[in-house]
């Protein structure tokens, strides 16, 4: 079938935004070219160019465009066809290696190969091919692909170069006069054995487009004016105490120092800043002026472009505190702004609004948030190392900004504590002051024994309907299917579905699609009456060729397939970049921009729920997650996961599920780790970004982690729910769990997996994707007491306002998410 008018419209509204998403770590002015030329292209991301990673964040579009077919439709003449045909070969080989390598340690684990093969990234393979295209220019794409399930290694092929690798673009460097180096990559990786290149593109994972982009910001049709939202560092210069890849406990030592907080506290050496990013262009950026109103700021800013070609210039805001005795981080981003295209001479103010509730510091015996006292300087600059004072922010006396309480659990160790005095030396004659009084400033309180409101509807429900409603729609049958394929039943390809079984009490099913870069669904599929099925197996591309030939064999003779005559229908999505680099756009409108689109095509194909945006902090680059996720800071997490949000619940009957709450930053036994981390840490990185999220663009449903916090399971805790979610954070939607099925857990983990009935017990409304064992265990815990039907009919009411908004009918959900949108 041909390509729809609403795809053309969607990704040609997409690639305007790509440029924004790149980010030029490295230039001497040979790039932008005049004109196509002959080019010797070469990597491996010249042919197989990333437009995303795998797992959940994997999104079914019609096309992919690569590098070399970018560049060829450009104009330019590929002179290197030979290399990029032998490589072809070895690549071939080396992957019927990895599968077997995959099949062998699933044996081994005495796990299925699928769940062993999701995520697993394949090393590059060592080899030897001539560097001998012709032409003055080169180009190597180097690419890296991570997904659910698995995490990076600090190894030769994944976060290391290879030792091809880095010969091979050494060699390149030397040979031509105009090198550029791509980095197909969704996550840092270690650069150190080849800066001597002198120009360096981090084209991230764009979607579809990704190759033909590419293209455009050779030949200076398009400009990168992206920003790092994470350290890019040596892999040697990683924070020792980053304690990493346990099975069953992972220690969160490093406290509050995760990132920059760590890099620039202790001023070690790095690749490249937080923040980091070149232009073609330069500007002059200037403060102009410095207000407060109670605890918001707001900067003007002059920013003029003083080179010689367009640009966009991005605007950042870091705080340093006062010394007061408690250890903090030297500077903490506190806000940024970006301008619109600037041509060369032109001049625009921006307007940057800083929420001082973003920059607490949590204080555990106090149990509050608070704002010390003394002066805060407010630093201006390029990136969190390029900084120079812009304003003093004097806080009278110390201001208790929200009090609360203390979640329960504690670790076994103590956080990281960076001592010494890291004052700067500063002549404040010149800054700007505001003062911030205690006065003027509304300390909030907690009500944690607010009455939950029951719907009237819920009293006629029998248990059995309860637990219904509170448990995912399932098939006995489905299994490990419920995660990796098609758990849905009405849109082909869809995550999962709420139940079905009430709808004679007016109660209709919500269906569910994952995320983050677009809708997941399958491509093509037909109908029978009013369920859809997908054409072929439902299972993650590329996770079938894992399985032993007798399984395969098997899964083809099972799958459903349509009956003679029947329609085969389309319905191709549109891939949106990867979270990272939405974020480096630091550009909130864009990422607006991509959930209106993902709204609407959720409109389009009856999906009610996005599962997406993903806001886990990057704690660590080895996360196999991370592309997914948006940087390693709170305050850009928050706020670009609003932006999603806001944008993809402009759509009536649309919501969203933003993920994993909390603490989760593991693939390895994922199901079954417990993140131990510190109070202080928990609130002032790893909540901060939900909160940011909730307060800012009212989501419709929060999804749980699967990890244990402090030795509870996230979806079983529900001081982390009801106290910290709902009351603190204002969150007054709905609480669903993770995809736990049992036959991806494994038994002889230290911690057990997390129980239905424990899970509803603690406030979450929706057990997913849902089984006839979690019926079955949650209908015991009730007849016996554990889970009482009070709880369930509190549930209950939450379900079901929820399925009045997204159905579109009068709810104060609805209302509230207007009003955001309004805001």
């Amino acid at each position: 079938m041909a390509m729809t008018e609403r795809e053309k419209k969607h990704l040609k509204r997409v690639y305007k935004m790509l440029p924004e998403c790149t980010v030029l770590l490295k230039s001497n002015g040979d790039f932008p070219l005049q004109s196509p030329c002959k080019l010797a292209l070469y990597g491996n991301g010249a042919r197989n160019t990333l437009r995303g990673g795998t797992g959940s964040g994997e999104v079914y579009s019609r096309f992919t465009i690569s590098a070399e077919q970018g560049l060829r439709k450009a104009g330019f003449q590929i002179t290197t066809a030979g290399w990029l045909n032998d490589y072809d070969e070895i690549v071939k080989q080396a992957h019927l290696d990895f599968v077997q390598e995959i099949r062998a340690r699933a044996k081994k684990r005495h796990m299925s190969p699928v769940v062993e093969g999701m995520g697993a990234v394949m090393p590059q393979p060592e080899y030897e091919l001539p560097i001998d295209g012709a032409g003055d220019t080169a180009v190597y794409v180097l690419s890296r692909i991570c997904g659910e399930g698995n995490d990076r290694e600090p190894k030769k092929g994944d976060i290391l170069l290879s030792d091809t690798e880095v010969r091979d673009i050494l060699t390149i460097h030397k040979k031509y006069p105009k090198f550029l180096l791509v980095l197909n990559v969704g996550a840092p990786i270690d650069l150190t054995p080849v800066l001597a290149v002198e120009n360096i593109l981090l084209l991230s994972q764009l979607g579809a487009a990704t190759g033909r982009m590419l293209a455009d910001l050779i030949l200076g049709k398009r400009y990168p004016s992206g920003r790092l939202t994470d350290t890019w560092t040596a892999w040697k210069d990683q924070p020792e105490t980053l304690d990493f890849g346990g099975r069953d406990d992972t220690r969160y030592l490093e406290g509050v120092y995760v990132g920059y907080r760590y890099c620039d506290s202790l001023q070690t050496k790095v690749l490249f800043p937080f923040g980091y990013g070149l232009s073609y262009t330069e500007f002059a950026v200037e403060c102009k002026e410095l207000r407060a109103e109670k605890l918001m700021l707001s900067a003007k800013v002059s920013v003029r472009n003083t080179g010689e070609s367009r640009g966009k210039e991005v605007v950042q805001f870091y705080l340093s505190y006062p010394e007061t005795g408690r250890d903090k981080p030297v500077r903490v981003l506190a806000g940024w702004g970006k301008t619109k295209e600037l041509a060369p001479g032109e001049e625009q103010e921006l307007s940057v609004r800083i929420n001082l509730k973003d920059v607490t510091i949590y204080d555990t015996k106090k149990a509050s948030y608070l704002l010390e006292q003394g002066d805060h300087i407010l630093y201006i600059g390029k990136n969190s190392r390029e900084v120079q004072p812009a304003g003093i922010v004097r806080v009278e006396e110390e201001i208790p900004v929200r009090k609360v309480r203390n979640l329960s659990g504690r670790t076994d160790f103590k956080d990281l504590c960076l001592t010494g005095e890291r004052k700067d030396e500063i002549d404040t004659h010149s800054l700007f002051t505001v003062t911030i009084k205690a006065a003027e400033c509304e300390v909030q309180s907690i009500d944690y024994k607010q009455a939950d409101e029951i719907d009237k509807r819920v009293k006629n429900f029998t248990d059995e309907e309860l637990l219904y409603l509170n448990i995912g729609a399932f098939d006995e049958r489905s299994g490990i299917r419920s995660v990796i394929g098609n758990a849905g039943r009405r849109v082909a390809g869809a995550a999962g579905e709420t139940t079905s079984k009430l709808r004679d009490k007016g109660v209709e099913a919500l269906v569910m699609a994952d995320g983050p870069a677009g809708l997941r669904l399958s491509k093509r599929y037909w109908k029978e009456g009013e369920y859809a099925f997908a054409v072929g197996n439902s299972l993650l591309a590329g996770l079938e060729e894992f399985l032993p030939k007798y399984q395969s064999f098997l899964m083809k003779v099972l799958t459903r397939r349509p009956k003679k005559g029947a329609k085969i229908r389309e319905q191709f999505t549109t891939a949106i970049p990867i979270g990272t680099a939405i974020a480096q756009s630091f550009n909130l409108e864009l990422a607006q921009a991509c959930g209106d689109i993902v709204g609407s095509e959720m409109e389009e194909f009856g999906v009610q729920l996005w599962l997406a945006p993903a806001l886990n902090l990057h704690r660590s680059i080895r996360c196999g997650r991370n592309f997914e996720y948006y940087s390693e800071d709170p305050l850009i997490s928050g706020y670009f996961a609003a932006a999603l949000t806001k944008g993809v619940q402009s759509h009536k009957g649309c919501g969203v599920t933003i993920k994993h709450y909390a603490a989760n930053n593991q693939e390895y036994n994922r199901f079954q780790n417990n993140s131990m981390v510190s109070e202080r840490a928990l609130r002032e990185l790893y909540l901060r970004s939900f909160e940011i999220c909730v307060r800012e663009a009212h989501p419709m449903t929060v999804m749980t982690s699967y990890n244990l916090l402090n030795g509870v399971h996230t979806s079983e805790r529900r001081d982390l729910i009801e106290d910290v979610l709902r009351r603190e954070f204002g969150f007054d939607g709905v609480v669903m769990t993770d995809w736990i099925v049992e036959e991806m857990t494994d038994k002889s983990s230290k911690y057990p997996v997390a129980v239905g009935s424990k899970i509803a017990s603690a406030g979450s409304e929706l057990v997913m994707p849902g089984s006839s064992g979690n019926f079955k265990e949650m209908l015991a815990a009730l007849r016996e007491g554990s889970l009482s039907r009070r709880q369930l009919e509190v549930n209950a009411s939450r379900m079901l306002r929820l399925i009045d908004a997204l159905r579109e009918k009068d709810s104060d959900t609805m209302v509230k998410m207007q009003e955001c949108l309004a805001d």
